[in-house]
């Protein structure tokens, strides 16, 4: 495996920022760990390092129940892999496999089957196969220990056909059942109703969060208060409430509404709306080692790049933030939301804060965006840009090829590269987006300069950020809004 002899140092000094990295199997007991289990180091000769849990458990050992590997923080799906494997892995965590398996898989990939499992093999040490196996399983895990549910609920949660298979899954994986596992965490269970914790990466500073979504918050469809986010999110069997707020070392998220059939995607979502998986002293090493961003790093640790819900929306929303301020774009987003998206039900307002979803692409083709204080030309983007969705020519999911996206939005009238850049960077994930035109990171990175920098000098200047230069745009922007 690559980085061995790092991981090795990271396991013998139970480096936290090493969880979920790499993870340590033990010869002797046939047992997986975290590098931060607190049972005694076995010696190096009776230890395998893999990259993944999934491939540990690929060659045959069991996960610990005393560090519990489904607790670590989400291995960062773009460390080390290639373009392919990222889309691929982003596609298993969306259910691709259980819609048509390796092959079809591949086949939305580009590649063939035979191919996919080779950069699977090289790059994280697994089968596809084996990856969703783990992560499903690992996610029925944290269910049994997080939640009340019902077991048939978990395994529907967890996309198993019967509680038949989800009981011999579970044995096999652990040598006990899932009640026996139960039994051995309910006094974890403390809050009522359905609360799932998504661990993170040190540093993490929610309160950038916070203040991010505060700006931005879409009325009637999301609402911050005091250190709590909330919004009513569109599931498939119909809408649901989010609550997230910070716990140790965690997010605690409460959820109401929800199907356990819709649950997996919706973590997966939050996973990257609040972007827990992004390994942050990776990111932070490679923006440190520029004079202009190491000071930034310093005095802004754990900057992460918030995500989107729900893609189209973000598109609507950068659509309507062409060169006008943030909070005129999200008042105008939120007359859209409650003039054509879907009421809440009563129960899922949070006090009446929350009256709407907001619209799906369907409701917008032939919208009066007009009458809302739309100008002409964007309100007759957004309906250029839902008609593409409807269509099937414009794919936002965060598996999409970013190339591929970026050529096809950019196509359309009315869409220029700040609104792609700015949609790869939030809606898609993408690590490396950089809106080089944007005119706050125009004016932080001209500082000090005669002139003005153009784009293409800022895109010179940026190169030496790859591939996290989403992440330092995220940097100037913030301090640029602290007053820096």
């Amino acid at each position: 495996m690559q980085n061995a002899s790092r991981y090795e140092h990271a396991r013998l000094a139970r480096d936290p920022r090493f969880d979920g990295r790499f993870f340590v199997g033990v010869r002797t007991t046939g047992i997986y760990c975290r590098p931060i289990c607190p049972a005694v180091s076995p010696k190096r000769e009776n230890v395998r390092l893999f990259d993944t849990a999934a491939a540990a458990s690929e060659a045959g050992y069991r996960p610990c129940l005393r560090c519990r590997p489904e607790a670590a923080p989400g291995s960062p799906a773009w460390g080390g892999t290639s373009t392919t494997v990222r889309r691929g892995l982003r596609l298993i965590a969306d259910g691709a496999l259980e819609q048509g398996g390796v092959e079809a898989l591949a086949a939305r990939l580009g590649v063939s089957g035979r191919h996919l499992r080779r950069l699977f093999e090289h790059h994280v040490g697994a089968s596809p196969q084996a990856i969703a196996h783990t992560e499903r399983l690992h996610f029925a895990k944290n269910l049994i220990d997080q939640t009340g549910l019902p077991m048939m609920d978990i395994a529907v949660a967890a996309g198993y056909g019967s509680t038949r298979r989800f009981n011999d899954a579970v044995k096999r994986a652990w040598n006990k059942s899932p009640s026996e596992l139960r039994r051995l965490r309910s006094a974890e269970r403390k809050r009522e109703g359905l609360v799932l914790r998504l661990p993170f990466y040190e540093p993490y500073d929610w309160s950038f969060f916070i203040d991010f979504f505060s700006c931005r918050a879409m009325p009637g469809v999301e609402h911050v208060d005091g250190e709590t986010y909330r919004r009513v999110v569109r599931t498939s069997n119909g809408p649901a409430l989010v609550e997230v707020s910070r716990g140790t070392r965690q997010l605690e998220i409460a959820v109401r509404g929800v199907q356990p059939a819709d649950l997996y995607a919706l973590v997966q979502n939050l996973r990257d709306v609040f972007d827990t998986d992004a390994p942050i002293a990776d990111i932070s090493r490679v923006l440190a080692e520029d004079s202009l961003l190491s000071g930034l790093v310093g005095k802004y640790p754990g900057i992460r790049v918030p995500g989107a819900f729900d893609r189209f929306e973000h598109m609507v929303r950068a659509i309507l933030g062409q060169q006008v301020s943030v909070r005129a774009a999200t008042t105008l987003a939120g007359r859209i939301a409650e003039r054509y998206g879907d009421p809440v039900p009563e129960v899922l307002s949070a006090n009446g804060r929350l009256s709407h979803l907001f619209p799906a692409p369907e409701r917008l083709v032939r919208a009066r965006l007009e009458v809302l204080g739309i100008t002409r030309s964007r309100a007759a983007t957004i309906r250029r840009v839902a008609t593409a969705v409807v269509a099937g020519r414009l794919d936002a999911h965060p598996a999409a090829g970013a190339n591929e996206f970026a050529a096809d939005f950019l196509s359309l009238k009315g869409i220029g590269p700040w609104t792609v850049e700015y949609t790869l960077l939030r809606a898609l994930k993408d690590p490396d987006a950089f809106p080089a035109s944007d005119l706050g990171l125009i004016k932080a990175l001209s500082a000090g300069e005669k002139e003005k920098l153009k784009a293409r000098e800022i895109e010179e200047r940026a190169e030496c950020w790859r591939p996290w230069r989403a992440y330092a745009a995220l940097l100037l922007w913030h301090h640029a809004a602290a007053g820096g």
